[in-house]
């Protein structure tokens, strides 16, 4: 690798970032994160911190996981890539796969298409639901339906059900047939309801009268995170999507259980469905499937949903969608591997205690400072809204974020913006002593933007 001037030189020159604006890099370069160890990063300055945002929600495992580093230079040794498509497979997919389908067995799941992240898989999951009513026979059913706030990844799929405007408007015209609805947020709705579980009956009661507008017989699946992670880290009620089942099955509609985040034990469950015992028709999984080693997702398949698929005799039971690196054998091997580690280190269970911890951190955080409006969370995800106005709940604007982010920084730990949002998603192998850094951290970013 070339030096750091020439690292330092370069920075946001050649390269556009994901999710910024190409003139607000290069006129503020970004941080560059050369190394990685536990649960802490190094930048390019000699710098340390704890990294509270865990890569992308997805290092769950941390930094320094050598049976997977160990498992995949033992793949590329053996067949560093092979295709999936039709007529070959590799062992270490048909492994994974096998595996998965025994990790959500509760969820029902039978059947796993590999992709190669998180919005592959969404972009998968869409695609089947609609193919799967024209096998059935109703060709009608192509409208997808989705909660506002929620967010189900880039591709023109994804971008068209993500309810946050800032995925969608630069984007416009999206995917025709595409409808939101109001999530349970209990800081801000139209309803004006603080009530969790009043609000997850108002929020049905509007999945309910939209599925009626638009004929049930039109809708081919709803679209939802079992919690809401980029949009603010919204946590339902445990009653919410319970009903939504509910309503799915009152009408014939399939659920999609977006599980990027919340799968494999970041809400203190293997399962974010697991949580209210749902179980989707399809489940979309990533991240932390490889904990970040190897870009990675999978499709995972319901029983209802893979018989009728297995059962056709027709050419619209043949799927005609794949990428070039589904079920990459290096992938997939990294994939054996942070599942034997995920499950060997019962990280749903420290993600559930540290997570009891570092919401106890947060309220205390709230109380301590005016520019904290809310705070939101469920096992290792967690966020918080910041406002200039708590009466009026007035977001707070970009220079105070930024100061609140720099400030935490400077005090060793590294978080991360989204709007008004504070996002935490910190490795789920944290100890109580890093709950402990990362609140001395937002202390230190909420003091020095109170300063400012």
């Amino acid at each position: 690798m070339r030096d750091i001037n020439f690292l330092t030189e370069n920075n946001a020159k050649p390269i556009w970032h994901p999710m910024a604006h190409p003139a607000e890099m290069r006129a503020t370069p970004p941080k560059i994160i050369m190394k990685g160890d536990g649960v802490s990063v190094t930048d390019a300055e000699g710098r340390t911190v704890l990294d509270a945002v865990g890569g992308l929600w997805n290092v769950n495992l941390g930094y320094s996981c050598d049976p997977i580093k160990q498992a995949m230079a033992a793949q590329l040794d053996a067949l560093p890539y092979y295709s999936g498509f039709r007529g070959t497979s590799t062992g270490p997919s048909i492994e994974l796969a096998f595996e998965l389908t025994e990790w959500f067995a509760p969820e029902d799941m039978v059947r796993a298409f590999f992709t190669s992240g998180g919005s592959d898989s969404v972009e998968t999951a869409l695609r089947l639901a609609r193919q799967y009513w024209k096998i059935r026979g109703e060709g009608d059913r192509t409208k997808f339906l989705a909660l506002k706030k929620g967010y189900h990844g880039t591709h023109f799929g994804g971008a068209s059900v993500n309810g946050n405007a800032n995925f969608r408007r630069n984007y416009e015209p999206l995917l025709p047939g595409v409808f939101h609805t109001p999530a349970p947020w209990t800081y801000r709705n139209p309803f004006e309801e603080t009530d969790p579980a009043k609000l997850a009956k108002l929020c049905a009661r509007a999945i309910e009268d939209e599925i009626a507008f638009q004929g049930a017989d039109t809708i081919a699946a709803f679209i939802m995170e079992p919690v809401l992670g980029a949009g603010g880290v919204i946590v339902p009620h445990e009653s919410f999507m319970p009903m939504v089942r509910a309503i799915c099955d009152r009408h014939d509609i399939l659920l999609i259980a977006d599980e990027v985040v919340t799968g494999f034990g970041r809400t203190g469950a293997w399962a974010g469905s697991r949580l209210s015992g749902v179980k989707p028709d399809f489940m979309t999984v990533a991240k932390a499937i490889t904990s970040g080693y190897f870009p990675l997702g999978a499709t995972l398949i319901g029983a209802k949903v893979a018989d009728v698929f297995e059962a056709d005799k027709t050419s619209f039971g043949s799927i005609g969608h794949g990428y070039t690196y589904s079920g990459h054998p290096v992938g997939c091997a990294a994939g054996l591997a942070a599942l034997d580690e995920t499950q060997r280190l019962a990280v749903n269970e420290n993600a559930a205690a540290r997570g009891v911890e570092l919401g106890k951190a947060l309220e205390a955080l709230k109380t301590k400072h005016a520019l904290v409006g809310d705070v939101r969370y469920q096992g290792l995800m967690a966020a918080l809204e910041l406002v200039s106005d708590r009466a009026a709940k007035k977001p707070a604007d970009k220079k105070t974020m930024a100061a609140v982010a720099d400030g935490a920084y400077e005090a060793g730990v590294m978080l991360r913006v989204s709007g008004n949002n504070i996002i935490l998603s910190p490795p789920l192998v944290i100890s109580a002593a890093d709950v402990a850094k990362i609140a001395e951290g937002l202390d230190a970013g909420l003091a020095a933007a109170a300063a400012a």
